[in-house]
């Protein structure tokens, strides 16, 4: 497509009266891999949310493959979540069903498919995050590592054009975040899809990401290419998601091509 996947435009949110988001302005590529990077509390899940629909913006607009979505009601937003598949952070997986119902379940809501055909999809989405054969197993079965896979196939499941993930080797072994990162890239390249990820660990970012985006105060401070954020000012970057601020000279706060934005 032409233009952004998802672009948000002076996106503000508040709970309680207390800021979250003062005015983001990003454009997601389309069949690009962009990294929300942020340290706890910055706000990157609240931006994400938007993005799906699963809450409303205080002000500013959103677009979705090119259409408004800012004003949409709820059931407008269900055809246009049909674009996008959601990993959770926590895998978000029904504990008493097994791995099967688990990816079917977004076939169950949204198709009218005979059950061969669940099942051969079922597989495939298995297969993909490289699970074969565990369509029986329940969710405690399973290590921390392999649920998240699960929440990927599930995701997959609908074909869907952006995948998001929320926070996606929170909690997982270096081993498990590794695999992780290599799911999200392989996905990203084999299904052409526009992958969004949310994260505050820096070694998945920069190893995944064709842009990052700093998100800090509510906005973003700094946007570009993953090679050019990463070479400006790394002792910088870690200060920024552990809550510290970095130096001016270091990282400076605009948006657009590195270039431009890093002294």
């Amino acid at each position: 497509m032409n233009g952004p996947a998802i672009e948000l435009k002076g996106l503000a949110k508040a709970f309680r009266g207390k800021p979250v988001l003062r005015g983001v302005d990003l454009a997601i590529g389309a069949g690009q891999t962009t990294v929300i990077l942020g340290g706890s509390g910055s706000g990157k899940s609240v931006c994400m949310k938007h993005m799906i629909g699963l809450l409303r913006a205080d002000a500013g607009e959103i677009h979705v493959l090119g259409r408004d979505v800012t004003q949409l009601s709820e059931r407008g937003w269900v055809e246009v979540r049909r674009d996008f598949g959601m990993v959770f952070q926590s895998a978000a997986l029904f504990d008493s069903l097994p791995v099967y119902e688990n990816v079917a379940y977004p076939l169950r809501e949204h198709e009218d498919w005979a059950e061969a055909r669940i099942a051969e999809r079922v597989a495939w989405c298995l297969a993909a995050v490289g699970l074969a054969g565990v369509e029986k197993l329940l969710p405690a079965e399973l290590s921390g590592g392999m649920r998240k896979r699960v929440g990927v196939a599930r995701a997959i499941a609908l074909g869907p054009k952006i995948i998001l993930y929320d926070e996606p080797t929170t909690g997982l072994d270096p081993a498990n975040s590794r695999r992780i990162a290599e799911l999200i890239q392989r996905l990203q390249r084999e299904l052409g899809v526009t992958s969004v990820v949310v994260t505050h660990d820096l070694e998945l970012a920069f190893g995944i990401a064709d842009r990052v985006a700093l998100l800090k105060d509510g906005r973003i401070a700094v946007e570009g290419p993953a090679r050019e954020i990463r070479a400006a000012a790394p002792a910088a970057l870690r200060e920024f998601v552990e809550g510290e601020d970095p130096q001016p000279s270091a990282v400076a706060p605009a948006r657009g091509d590195l270039g431009k934005e890093i002294a």
